[in-house]
């Protein structure tokens, strides 16, 4: 197996990982804190996780963008459509609600719809990954 195949793969693994954990456990948690309280800890999450997941995706969108100007494929080619969609979704829905929480505005409606919006990027994320692997395992 191709080393950069299998970076890709992991790299989709770690991400469809993550993404699960913060749409069951991690946003559903914000609706149990006081404002005050998800304020100060919203700040301390955000920079922590970036840490984490903002690598992660560079990595990914990396990867997939060399695969396919390396060789431009049809799995290529959607996993680059795929990854640039999670990256538009994030940037466009998600920095903005993360900013307005980091900035206190803090309601029940903004988290529930943090969580219902955050379906679509677990299932793109996931549908990746699934994705990968199938193509991953077919190389063999």
């Amino acid at each position: 197996m191709n080393t950069l195949v299998l970076i890709r793969l992991l790299l989709d693994g770690g991400l469809v990982v993550l993404i699960w954990m913060i749409q069951i456990v991690v946003y559903p948690s914000f609706l149990y804190y006081e404002s005050e309280n998800l304020v100060k800890w919203h700040k301390e999450y955000t920079s922590r996780f970036s840490f984490i997941v903002m690598p992660l995706m560079l990595g990914q969108l990396g990867i997939g963008s060399y695969n396919f100007f390396l060789e431009n494929n049809f799995y290529n080619l959607t996993s680059l459509v795929i990854i640039s969609l999670l990256w538009i979704v994030t940037f466009s829905h998600f920095v903005p609600i993360h900013t307005k929480l980091s900035k206190g505005m803090v309601n029940e409606q903004l988290l529930l719809s943090l969580i219902k919006k955050n379906w679509i990027r677990t299932l793109l994320w996931t549908l990746l990954f699934v994705y990968s692997f199938y193509h991953t395992i077919s190389l063999d």
